[in-house]
């Protein structure tokens, strides 16, 4: 093969490759941004739930209740959907940060909370974790 041609096809192969990489790329982000599964904490550090606890009181509580067992603006987090296997820590960094569009319950929207720092939203989850362990609520067998 001329010279020419192997320049040639060695930048069309060098082409498909960055483009695959390119493409390999966009996956991996739009599936770690709208997943709702993957790994959750098992909260153990008695500080973080704490923390979590007022961070929650002072954000939350109003629709989800004090002890997240929910009220008439918002839904109980003790409910089995919201187990880790079918709701993952980074569902709830998710809600926090963009707001949820009901789809569980008839609440409407749950607006994003600006302004909590991602160790806020961490210590929020542990106690909401906490608080699921506490009940039982650690496994939704519907989504097994």
């Amino acid at each position: 093969m001329p010279p020419h041609r192997r320049r040639r096809r060695f930048r069309q192969v060098l082409l498909i490759a960055v483009w695959a990489l390119g493409v390999a790329a966009v996956v991996s982000v739009v599936v770690f941004a709208f997943s709702d599964t993957g790994p959750s904490s098992t909260p153990s550090d008695p500080e973080l739930i704490a923390a979590g606890a007022e961070v929650f009181a002072a954000n939350c509580a109003a629709c989800h209740g004090a002890n997240i067992e929910g009220t008439d603006s918002g839904p109980s987090l003790l409910d089995p959907i919201y187990a880790p296997n079918h709701h993952a820590d980074a569902a709830f960094f998710r809600a926090v940060r963009q707001g949820v569009v009901p789809h569980h319950w008839n609440f409407g929207p749950m607006p994003p909370r600006p302004g909590l720092s991602n160790e806020d939203i961490e210590a929020v989850v542990a106690f909401v974790r906490s608080k699921q362990a506490e009940a039982g609520v650690t496994f939704d067998p519907r989504h097994g």
